[in-house]
């Protein structure tokens, strides 16, 4: 019997990437002798999701006079320096995988950005797997997506397994696809109304851990 799969989804799952966002912005607008109301506009530029081209959009829009590949050099380095993951998180991905979970995480994103938060939080050293969409052009909610993960911890999507995640669409509803089981970070958010819902909601990342490892438990229990 194959081990059990969990997925989870990096920003603002594991990592806190609203934060560290308006952390970054309001250095990076100081940094390069911006108006105050200029930080709100770049958090916006930033906030669904940065690539490289995002940066070049800045530098044209306040006539900064770094090169795109600069711009975005210095952001990955900023943001791995201002990014952390919760040490109850951190023990949780290595409780789980000491339980014989395969761990994974499956992030939307540019892959030299979401690599170098995976290194300085020290979440990289405490998976089995990691896939970035940037890495295949493959896009949560795709199954690919969820599929490349799995493979990358060694396993199948055939074999089922977990996501865990904030995103009703790209996380819910593409881990539901891929037949997946769910948890929603919910961040004391709603449900959207009309849409199938999450097999269960938390609050946080640690208590989807939790509620995995009591899963793990009773399964164990029931067959031995």
């Amino acid at each position: 019997m194959q081990p059990p799969l969990v997925l989870f989804d990096l920003d603002n799952t594991l990592v806190d990437r609203r934060g560290t966002l308006a952390g970054w912005a309001a250095e990076f607008t100081a940094q390069h002798g911006l108006e105050g109301e200029d930080q709100a506009n770049v958090l916006d530029m930033v906030a669904e999701r940065a690539y490289p081209s995002t940066f070049d959009a800045i530098r044209t829009r306040y006539r900064l006079p770094m090169s795109t590949a600069e711009l975005w050099r210095a952001y990955c380095i900023d943001i791995a320096a201002l990014v952390s993951c919760q040490a109850e998180i951190l023990d949780g991905l290595e409780e789980l995988r000491a339980a014989g979970w395969r761990v994974g995480v499956a992030t939307n994103g540019a892959a030299d950005i979401q690599r170098a938060k995976l290194r300085a939080t020290g979440i990289s050293e405490r998976v089995d797997g990691v896939f970035v969409s940037g890495e295949a052009d493959a896009r949560k909610p795709q199954t690919r997506h969820f599929a490349l993960a799995a493979a990358r911890c060694g396993t199948e999507l055939g074999d089922g397994g977990w996501m865990v995640g904030d995103n009703p669409v790209n996380d819910i509803g593409g881990g539901r696809t891929a037949g997946l089981s769910t948890i929603w970070i919910g961040h004391d958010r709603s449900w959207p109304p009309n849409d199938p819902g999450p097999d269960h909601t938390v609050p946080h990342a640690r208590a989807a851990i939790d509620l995995l490892l009591l899963h793990s438990a009773g399964h164990t229990r029931t067959t031995t």
